[in-house]
């Protein structure tokens, strides 16, 4: 325990902390969870101390999550070499299997049991579960990429209900039984709109969005929706944050409150922003919320 914080201090940063407690609990709040946060085992340990303690509070948390570095190595190992196309990988028949293996198996089963351990309740669902994501096929070229025809949220609502924090990964599928990789970020946006949820928190391996890129101190703290466009104008929002953006964009327009992009790398950054005065990375706020 670190004697420099007394009981008095902790229990001050209790009572601040009350009213974003009352605001979001018994609330939505999905969480896209990837990139170095899920590489670097200190910051995966953190996050979901984070959402343990979100859940534990009554927080209705559901971890949506990606898995990109793990099918690209299990993908090596088996001699097949990653190709992407703008961001997305191409997926042939045998590597969508692979891409099913590691994210509904490895990667999903390991959060799970990542959050039990830490005292939570946790469920485990690919998109295939429920039919929860049904796509059709993006683009000849990227071959089993899917594109989101429609989200059936009630395998997600009946673990919420059931006191569960439903972990999601991105696998989709079409009436004929074809299994499609999701892009994470679309399919977060997808399922926190279907859920209405209060928030959608993007975790990511940057601050947010920066004025001045690679310059963190230049870090846009809010912006409106409809401010975004004249961002992609000026330059601001350019390369791999635009479609983050574009994904924040459409989780609003389906019906999400509002959206952060945050950086997953900084410890604890889902309490900063969820249960702080300050938050943590680039609010997206819809218009009238």
């Amino acid at each position: 325990m670190d004697k420099t914080f007394s009981n008095a201090q902790r229990a001050e940063v209790l009572t601040q902390a009350l009213p974003y407690i009352k605001r979001y609990t018994g609330k939505i709040v999905v969480v896209k969870y990837g990139g170095n946060a899920m590489i670097n085992e200190s910051l995966k340990q953190q996050v979901m101390e984070d959402i343990v303690l979100l859940w534990l509070i009554g927080v209705k948390i559901v971890l949506v999550h990606g898995g990109g570095p793990e099918i690209t190595e299990l993908m090596e190992k088996l001699g097949k070499k990653a190709e992407f196309i703008n961001g997305l990988r191409v997926t042939d028949k045998e590597s969508v299997d692979i891409v099913q293996m590691v994210l509904a198996g490895k990667v999903n089963k390991t959060l799970v049991n990542l959050i039990e351990m830490k005292g939570g309740k946790a469920i485990g669902l690919s998109g295939m579960d429920g039919r929860l994501i049904e796509a059709e096929m993006k683009d000849e070229k990227l071959g089993f990429v899917g594109k989101i025809t429609k989200v059936n949220k009630k395998p997600v609502t009946d673990l919420l209900e059931n006191g569960y924090i439903p972990i999601i990964s991105t696998v989709g599928c079409d009436r004929q039984g074809n299994a499609y990789n999701i892009n994470g970020d679309t399919a977060a946006a997808f399922i926190a709109g279907a859920l209405g949820a209060e928030r959608l928190i993007m975790m990511t391996d940057i601050a947010g969005i920066l004025r001045q890129k690679d310059d963190p101190t230049t870090l846009i703290p809010e912006i409106k929706y409809d401010e975004a466009q004249s961002l992609y104008d000026s330059g601001v929002i350019s390369g791999g944050m635009i479609p983050k953006v574009e994904c924040c964009i459409e989780a609003i327009n389906q019906g999400v409150k509002n959206v952060v992009i945050m950086d997953g790398r900084v410890p604890h950054a889902i309490l900063m922003e969820l249960l702080t005065d300050e938050g943590a990375g680039t609010l997206i706020r819809g218009n009238n919320k």
